[in-house]
């Protein structure tokens, strides 16, 4: 633990002092923590020699996905989420299946996978997470509504892809009861533990024997994402749709607690990512890669350039998403932290291809990384002369997050709340 804190806090520094540089150039602070985990992990220089089974790996990156989703739900209200539905749900409703299955067709081909395994890695690898595409979805040059799909989506599609993890997971080792009814309870639980948490918590400040003062009311959001995660964990209740649940009822409740975690709540789940990039760099070692054939490698390539573009433009279809837009969302569909978490939970089952699957998990995230974080600052500059930032002309006048052209988000307009980091 000393090493690594001190490893992060080393890497931290030459992140800061190079930040400027990164939100103007194609190098990206993702790719420099990976990096730097990578060549102090095993078999490079041996200062974190970190194994998947240690409880750092396993703890770290559920704390990371945690916290983001907590922080997207922050940024989405319930109004929010209606306006912006038509897109995401389009995209959660038909894209992840389709992502799923053109991964597990895709690894099946490529790979002496099972079906079932094949399905377990698509599922595994169908969440997304713009975090690594930061200089795209937070431009306000790029279209709200392109920044807004790509948030929604990504906040959603980690809770739903769980249970499909679950259910092919308890498929692929044989279990002859898949107990659906659990599932769908820790689904049901860690709901209502991130609605009833801060709803509750909010009623009582807003009575009049208890009131946050101005210093303290950053910490209100925090304390209530604390609680929901202690009790998530308590119950058993789905963890990351708890934590997104809770963002989004707590920004919806009182917009103000919204706006007061904002900056302080984003720096947590920053450092969280970062800490969780260390040290999955760390376990991405020489040895590692070396064990991948060159068809792994293959079908890392083809599930991001393939799989996501084929299973989005069908979903966009009648729309009127400008094509531009259209583009945009079906690259940036980076791998993230769902999956690494799902891509442990793998691992630790003990099922026969737990080995080869966590290992096309890891490369298809490492490769991810690596795409998308380089490439976010040149699509964004895409944007920055389009017309479609303004309105339609590249004929988005169908339909827009709320289906009219009147409004706002439907032309694609910037409003003054930053959609993402």
């Amino acid at each position: 633990m000393t090493a690594l804190l001190v490893a992060f806090a080393a890497v931290l520094l030459v992140a800061v002092l190079l930040s400027n540089l990164a939100r103007r150039t194609v190098l990206s602070t993702a790719v420099l923590f990976l990096a730097a985990g990578f060549l102090l992990g095993s078999g490079v220089t041996d200062v974190l020699p970190l194994a998947p089974e240690d409880d750092v790996v396993g703890t770290l990156a559920e704390l990371a996905l945690f916290a983001v989703l907590f922080s997207d739900g922050m940024r989405a209200g319930w109004s929010d989420l209606r306006s912006a539905w038509r897109l995401p749900g389009r995209a959660l409703v038909l894209g992840l299946p389709l992502t799923l299955g053109v991964t597990a067709v895709l690894a099946h081909l490529l790979t002496d996978l099972s079906w079932v395994e094949s399905l377990l890695l698509g599922a595994v690898l169908a969440p997304t997470d713009p975090v690594f595409a930061a200089a795209l979805v937070g431009n306000e040059k790029v279209p709200q509504r392109l920044r807004h799909l790509l948030n929604v989506e990504s906040g959603l599609n980690d809770g739903l892809a769980l249970p499909f993890v679950l259910v092919l997971l308890s498929v692929a080792s044989g279990a002859e009861d898949l107990d659906l009814g659990t599932l769908a309870g820790e689904l049901a639980v860690g709901l209502a533990i991130g609605v009833v948490v801060p709803l509750v918590a909010l009623k009582l400040e807003a009575t009049r024997f208890f009131a946050a003062s101005h210093d303290y009311q950053p910490l209100t959001a925090v304390a209530i994402g604390l609680l929901v995660l202690g009790l998530g964990q308590a119950t058993h209740g789905n963890l990351f749709l708890a934590a997104f649940a809770a963002g989004v009822t707590t920004a919806t409740v009182s917009p103000r607690h919204h706006e007061a975690f904002e900056e302080f709540g984003e720096l947590v789940s920053e450092l969280l990512k970062l800490a969780a990039l260390l040290v999955f760099g760390a376990l991405v070692s020489p040895q590692f890669l070396g064990e991948i054939p060159v068809l792994g490698w293959v079908l890392a390539v083809a599930v991001i350039v393939v799989a996501r573009p084929v299973a989005l433009f069908p979903s966009f279809l009648g729309t009127g998403l400008p094509v531009r837009e259209q583009v945009a969302a079906a690259w940036f569909g980076p791998k993230g932290f769902a999956s690494v978490v799902y891509g442990l939970l793998v691992l630790g089952s003990g099922i026969p291809a737990s080995q080869e699957l966590f290992h096309l998990v890891a490369l298809t995230i490492v490769l991810s990384v690596l795409a998308h974080s380089s490439t976010d600052v040149l699509v964004a500059r895409w944007f920055e002369g389009g017309s479609s930032v303004r309105g339609s002309s590249d004929g988005g006048s169908g339909e827009g997050e709320s289906g009219g052209s009147g409004s706002g988000e439907a032309r694609g307009e910037v409003s003054d709340r930053p959609a993402a980091r």
